[in-house]
């Protein structure tokens, strides 16, 4: 199991970068960026790139409707040119809110339109010359343009043929194609001892599908993480979070992550939550999140009590133990937690 951590992307990207570059040395293996509707990921990942020597260096994510496919390929390209083979391709689809409210773009057929850029990305690597029409016309046709499009090849010679691509999902058709298709898969709000009943069956449909040359689907996920006989009360830490993203991430009905609270088993605090987020009540909003939502998909108690959560995330399949270090020591966390994988 490797150990990575989510740069915290909302403060200063610089002394974000520096601090994660410093864990480096305290055994992290990599680190994933955000994009979501702040700085954009691929300048902060340049950056980490010339502050690192080893640890890998992915996104999480970039969505599938703001830049065009042939963009991704060429941005992990780079990336993974300046890191020397150091990138992760984090994609996804994002949500109505932001594609629309942000980009201006329709939120349309997104597992299509995630299926052909991975396609469409691997293709890019191995330096084939594109002539692809479904959703992304590459070239475009005469009658949609000037007419002087011509099939391309990626003009630079990647590092690697390929880069390991890396999807974000949670719904069931799309957590069985990340299967069938990705490297990597990233859920959100991930409960080991829930995991097997929520996607279990997707995750077995898109495994009998998958390509051998891939090999096994990575697995990402974590939480919080605090070491220590009075630790455990760093779990309210993530209400706020949680409340974030069951309560405002999207409208009623149309929320992903309320719909994998309720998959859960927290369906009536879940359709609390929204409520209290979208009427404005935040801090209500995060108080009402389960004690036991907060306890399972994080690791924050004493040292015997957090190798026990270490190990319930590795027996669900967690192959990268993803984690946000909370205290003043955080490079003896990670070197701890390292100590055990």
């Amino acid at each position: 199991m490797e150990l990575s951590m989510l740069l915290d992307y909302a403060g200063d990207p610089r002394k974000a970068a520096d601090e994660a570059a410093a864990l480096e040395a305290a055994g992290l293996d990599a680190v994933w960026v955000a994009e979501a509707w702040g700085f954009d990921s691929p300048t902060i990942m340049g950056y980490l790139a010339a502050r690192t020597e080893r640890m890998k260096i992915g996104s999480a994510i970039l969505n599938v409707y703001s830049r065009t496919p042939a963009l991704i390929a060429q941005t992990a390209a780079g990336l993974d040119a300046v890191s020397g083979g150091r990138a992760l391709l984090g994609l996804g689809a994002s949500g109505p809110q932001v594609v629309e409210g942000w980009h201006g773009k329709p939120y349309d057929r997104p597992l299509g339109r995630t299926r052909e850029t991975v396609e469409l990305c691997r293709h890019v690597w191995r330096r084939e010359t594109i002539d692809h029409h479904g959703i992304t016309h590459m070239p475009l046709p005469a009658p949609m343009g000037s007419g002087l499009g011509k099939p391309l090849k990626i003009l630079t010679r990647p590092v690697r043929p390929t880069v390991p691509v890396y999807i974000a999902s949670l719904g069931p058709a799309n957590v069985r194609m990340t299967a069938e298709i990705a490297d990597g898969w990233l859920p959100t709000l991930f409960i080991p001892e829930k995991a097997a009943a929520v996607w279990g069956g997707p995750l077995a449909e898109g495994t009998a599908k998958r390509a051998p040359e891939l090999g096994p689907l990575q697995t990402v996920a974590g939480g919080l993480l605090a070491i220590g006989e009075d630790a455990a009360a760093a779990r309210d830490l993530a209400r706020p979070q949680i409340a974030l993203y069951v309560g405002g991430m999207g409208a009623p009905g149309k929320n992903f992550y309320n719909d994998l609270a309720v998959a859960y088993g927290y369906g009536e605090q879940a359709r609390r939550i929204q409520e209290l987020y979208l009427a404005g009540r935040k801090r209500d909003a995060a108080a009402a999140v389960p004690d036991e939502f907060c306890e399972l998909m994080t690791l924050c108690g004493p040292e015997g009590y957090v190798r026990e959560r270490v190990e319930a995330f590795r027996e669900a399949g967690v192959t990268m133990l993803n984690v946000t270090p909370v205290g003043p020591e955080p490079a003896r966390l990670i070197e701890t937690v390292k100590s055990w994988l």
